[in-house]
């Protein structure tokens, strides 16, 4: 009797993961296509591509584009687009080192800690000031958000270049220099560590409590626990690979910590669901007593303070405004996005997905510059994967 019910549970266990892996076939593909990326560059540069000082540099350089994927990944679902934010987050870049270098250089010469403090105050302000101008007309106004923001785009360009006169500059005083080039002890990295593998268990726990509460199925406890502790595996892998070096870099754990509380606003609370349910059907959700409008403001004001974590970060990891400064990188957040599995035609993306995605992207500039493949050649690939990306995404929605 006992071998009876031991078999069955096996079947059923074996079962659900199998429906649970078609069900999310493409979340796997592309955690499959990273582990591929890397291995092909292992192999390629000898090794050399994953070693610790290789791999704190390539978490380093994907922060900017993370941030902005992070919060790009609520915009899209909801059926919007942002072409603004590479542009937004370089404005945030110029206008702190223009504080930094200009204004509390000379005010606050001996207070480098309250000069750093208000630069990111005001960096954060910004960003959130110009994300609620584009929200407004967006949600208010009624203005398609692809308009507004590519509006936005030459906007953000024409200031920075007020801003810095065509001018470079210095963003690398003490303290804000750390945001982005510190590093945490490595014994607070083991102990930050623990402290992400618990919350990553807290949280399937909420979340099954959660789906319990309000009548839902659950899936079986035992593949939660395997997909949890995969996740932690990596955590751990992670920090002791960049330990070997110097330890976890100050950008990348700003990152884990914007992550969590992002993961766990789109999943466990009143906006996060709202905010798929206008992506999934947007009448629908107005006819269940949504304010969508309301929702997509805070959205875009939601997106504009992470333009500002991103500009800050971006400022201090470079060590300069530029007049270049954030180029190119709305086009990385969104290519992210959708290498993450978030659907162009909305309602469907995840945070992790987007933080997969970003890493993809660095991870193939970070391959292609070690094999020094030509920038013309790098563009193509970049192209082809996105490509590729976006028919999967048609093909993996056209099927359910």
């Amino acid at each position: 009797m006992e071998t009876m019910q031991t078999e069955q549970t096996k079947t059923s266990f074996s079962s659900e993961l199998f429906r649970i892996m078609r069900s999310n076939v493409q979340t796997y593909t592309i955690l499959v296509a990273l582990i591929g990326i890397w291995l092909i560059f292992f192999f390629t540069t000898g090794g050399t591509y994953l070693a610790p000082q290789n791999v704190s540099n390539l978490f380093r350089q994907m922060s900017v584009t993370a941030f902005l994927a992070a919060g790009m990944v609520l915009v899209i679902v909801t059926g919007n687009i942002d072409l603004s934010v590479g542009k937004m987050a370089g404005f945030v870049s110029v206008v702190v080192a223009y504080l930094q270098a200009r204004v509390w250089y000379n005010y606050l010469p001996d207070q480098p800690f309250l000069a750093a403090a208000l630069s990111v105050a005001a960096g954060l302000g910004v960003g959130a000031l110009f994300g609620a101008i584009q929200g407004y007309i967006i949600a208010y106004l009624n203005v398609p958000s692809f308009i507004v923001t590519l509006a936005g785009q030459f906007l953000f360009n024409g200031l920075i270049l007020l801003v810095t006169e065509g001018k470079t500059i210095p963003a690398n005083q003490p303290w804000f220099a750390d945001i982005a080039q510190g590093y945490v002890p490595i014994l607070w990295g083991w102990i930050l560590a623990a402290v992400a593998i618990a919350f990553l268990f807290w949280n399937m726990f909420r979340s099954r409590q959660n789906k319990q509460k309000h009548g839902f199925e659950l899936s079986n406890i035992y593949i939660d626990l395997l997909i949890t502790g995969f996740a932690a595996l990596i955590i751990l892998i992670y920090v002791y690979n960049v330990n070997n070096y110097k330890g976890i870099q100050n950008p990348v754990l700003l990152l884990a910590v914007t992550s969590m509380i992002m993961l766990y606003v789109s999943n466990n609370t009143r906006f996060g669901r709202y905010s798929y349910a206008i992506g999934g059907n947007r009448d629908a959700a107005r006819l269940s007593g949504i304010n969508i409008r309301a929702m997509t403001f805070k959205i875009f004001v939601l997106m504009g303070f992470l333009c500002g974590v991103a500009g800050i970060v971006l400022a201090s990891y470079v060590g300069y405004g530029t007049i270049a400064a954030g180029g190119g990188y709305e086009l990385d957040a969104i290519a992210s996005c959708i290498l993450g599995g978030t659907s162009t035609l909305g309602g469907i993306g995840t945070i992790p997905g987007a933080m997969a995605g970003a890493l993809i992207i660095a991870s193939l500039s970070t391959g292609l510059q070690m094999m020094n493949v030509a920038p013309a050649w790098q563009y193509v690939v970049k192209a082809i994967v996105l490509v590729l990306a976006v028919l999967a995404d048609v093909y993996f929605k056209k099927n359910r």
